[in-house]
């Protein structure tokens, strides 16, 4: 329903009402649409900053993009594809296969293009959120979700001089095809999971290539096998066959926990990757300088049978000394060195710390409260989905919820169900909001503090799992069964649901509240 503007405002745009909004159409996003109308709420609004569905597999577009998680675990348990192209896909197969979802499930009525949120206020007096875009349309929510997720805003680091540097200059989430590489001198910022699969695709065009290491990354090998025709037939054939096969692949990954959990185990994984580098890269010298001095798995394992090759060749070089500046034509680093530059890439990440990339995005919750004073000191959510006094709003991809061996699709299915469940609460018990209590969201944060410690993310490696101030926000410390299983219920103990009477919210009785 939309309702028209006041007559002391002609210009302003109607507000639009909706049950539910929901804020990104990445994988997210489309899962929980996706959710809502299977389980009879069509009453929603899907609001997407780019022009088309896919998020990161839309923007990442680089030579060599692809997923490091198989491609029969990375798509939605309910919408298996029968005919990936190869274990691991590439990332234009991963884009179509969200355009199919799309279509498959008609998501496109529900969905807004162009419609970046920049604030989101909640109403204690009506219970309802009032959404304002930077197309300057405004949605008045019952419930909304952020399924934004945390790799959208591209990492531009502050380089001196990169402000009158005369080439060309992209990050690898905003590469431009219309630039022609061969024959120019390129330099590459970074060597985590973008570098390492667009590196060993332009290094043969490239006059000269100059790859910038901050610190060596873990590099495992990747399994690059085709799925033969008849393979794909028999997954359509028998289903069960291409169950079986996802539910291979889950508990192989899941397998990964084990030297994650326990460090000691990592110290014997380290040995065969080290013998790998010194296989792999023909310079000695070299291989100990890509030879990383953290545990392995404390920053992300990576997937390459590529990259160790690349630097082979006599046009690749690593740099492994600081930047001082860029010129106009050339890169400086800290020991003097000039080197030739007519593009400069940046493989360089993504903020991931949601109080710098939400930092001008006004969200405020009840009694004031708003987002960056709460998460002054960390990002913190119970289950990575709620947030204390900010009632019916939900995150997927939350804080505590990223993984290091396993399908994020997983755990973003296990989020979706949830979040419906909660909306269901919210309607059977005839309540204005749902709201999680302080002490649960503490408990929560306790339990996950506790079970990072001894793992191999706190042998003090810094990685873009933690805030600048080393803690660590982003990662699930546990097997993704476990939070599977958490999330299976609402414990109501954790929530309280609240009625707004007049002015003054009255929250219902415990008693008075059937379990879920």
């Amino acid at each position: 329903m939309t309702t028209n503007p006041p007559k002391d405002a002609p210009n302003a745009a109607p507000v639009r009402h909706v049950e539910v909004a929901i804020a990104g159409a990445g994988f997210g996003g489309l899962c929980m649409a996706i959710k809502l109308k299977e389980a009879g709420i069509h009453d929603f609004v899907v609001l997407e900053k780019g022009a088309e569905v896919g998020g990161t597999w839309r923007d990442n577009q680089y030579p060599g993009a692809a997923c490091d998680v198989q491609s029969h675990m990375y798509s939605y348990s309910f919408a298996p594809k029968n005919d990936w192209s190869k274990r691991y896909a590439p990332w234009s197969e991963i884009q179509q296969y969200m355009l199919d979802v799309t279509e498959r499930y008609q998501l496109r009525p529900h969905i807004r293009f162009g419609q970046e949120v920049t604030s989101a206020v909640f109403d204690d007096r009506t219970g309802r959120w009032t959404i304002k875009t930077a197309a300057g349309d405004t949605i008045s929510a019952h419930h909304w979700v952020l399924a934004s997720g945390p790799l959208h805003v591209p990492a531009i680091p502050k380089i001196p001089g990169l402000e009158n540097f005369k080439g060309k200059v992209m990050h690898s989430a905003q590469w431009d095809h219309g630039y022609d590489l061969r024959g120019k001198n390129i330099v590459s910022i970074g060597t985590g999971g973008s570098a390492i699969q667009y590196v060993p695709e332009i290094a043969p065009f490239a006059k000269q290539l100059y790859v910038f290491q901050r610190s060596a990354a873990w590099v495992i090998p990747r399994d690059e096998r085709e799925y033969g025709l008849l393979r794909k037939k028999l997954f359509a054939a028998l289903p069960i066959t291409r169950t079986l096969h996802r539910w291979r692949c889950y508990w192989t990954n899941e397998s990964r926990v084990w030297p994650i959990f326990n460090p000691w185990m990592a110290k014997i994984g380290e040995m065969g990757l080290r013998k790998l580098v010194r296989m792999q890269v023909k310079d000695p010298a070299l291989a100990r300088k890509l030879t990383p001095d953290y545990t392995l798995g404390c920053k992300r394992i990576l997937i390459s049978n590529k990259w160790f090759p690349a630097f082979n060749r006599p046009n690749v070089s690593l740099v492994t000394e600081g930047i001082q500046e860029l010129r106009e034509h050339s890169i400086v680093t800290r020991d003097g060195v000039e080197r030739p530059a007519d593009c400069v890439i940046l493989g360089t990440g993504f903020v991931v710390d949601p109080r710098i990339y939400m930092k001008s995005f006004e969200l405020r919750g009840r009694k004031g409260h708003t987002l960056q004073e709460d998460w002054k000191t960390s990002p913190t959510s119970y289950l990575g989905i709620s947030t204390a006094n900010y009632p019916n709003m939900y995150q997927l991809v939350g804080p505590h919820t990223g993984l290091g061996h396993n399908s994020i699709i997983f755990m973003i299915e296990a989020q979706a169900d949830y979040i419906v469940k909660c909306l269901k609460l919210v309607q059977d018990q005839k309540v204005d909001y749902i709201d999680v209590r302080p002490q649960a969201q503490a408990r929560f944060l306790a339990e996950v503090t506790q079970a990072l410690k001894g793992t191999v993310w706190q042998t003090g490696c810094k990685s873009w799992y933690q805030t600048a101030e080393g803690i660590n926000f982003a990662i699930w410390p546990k097997s993704t069964w476990k939070y599977w299983l958490e999330t299976r219920h609402v414990n109501l103990g954790d929530y309280d649901l609240v009625c707004c009477g007049g002015v003054r919210p009255v929250q219902v009785q415990r008693s008075e509240v059937a379990t879920a």
